[in-house]
């Protein structure tokens, strides 16, 4: 197991760079990559769908970016303590049809002493929306990191 720094205790800039790091490493859509920030044995809740372990998070999110294309993310802390991180996000997809999306949520985080995350608790609204009212356009460029979005 590779330890994933920061290490919790969390302090502001520490939560921070986490959620940071969740957001570059997610924007990749590599599961491979994402699912290495977890624990062997993470367990997550992810809308009404129950994951454990980080082979199945690899054939979670591979399903989900070949069914939400275009997949561009932005996260934003929303509170810490401890060994926890809480997360507001925003990301927009498209489907094969061609309809966009813009998914609201909150994420609950919980991570193990390495820095890894053990458990993920997300709750995730879809809005559609017409191409035209796009506002995430692929990754955050470095200047903008910690800009806050609307959220509407």
């Amino acid at each position: 197991m590779t330890p994933r720094p920061p290490f919790p205790p969390f302090d502001e800039d520490t939560a921070r760079q986490k959620v940071q790091a969740a957001e570059d490493a997610w924007n990749t859509r590599d599961p491979e990559r994402v699912a290495l920030a977890y624990t062997e044995d993470s367990v997550w809740r992810n809308r009404d769908r129950h994951v454990v372990g980080r082979a199945q998070i690899v054939e979670f999110l591979t399903e989900k970016w070949a069914r939400e294309l275009d997949y561009a993310l932005r996260k934003e802390l929303w509170g810490f303590r401890g060994n926890r991180i809480g997360v507001r996000f925003q990301y927009e997809s498209r489907t094969a049809g061609g309809q966009w999306f813009r998914s609201y949520g909150n994420e609950l985080w919980e991570f193990s002493d390495e820095g890894l995350m053990r458990r993920r608790e997300a709750s995730i609204n879809d809005v559609p929306i017409d191409e035209a009212d796009r506002r995430i356009f692929g990754p955050r460029p470095e200047p903008e990191h910690g800009v806050l979005l609307p959220i509407f």
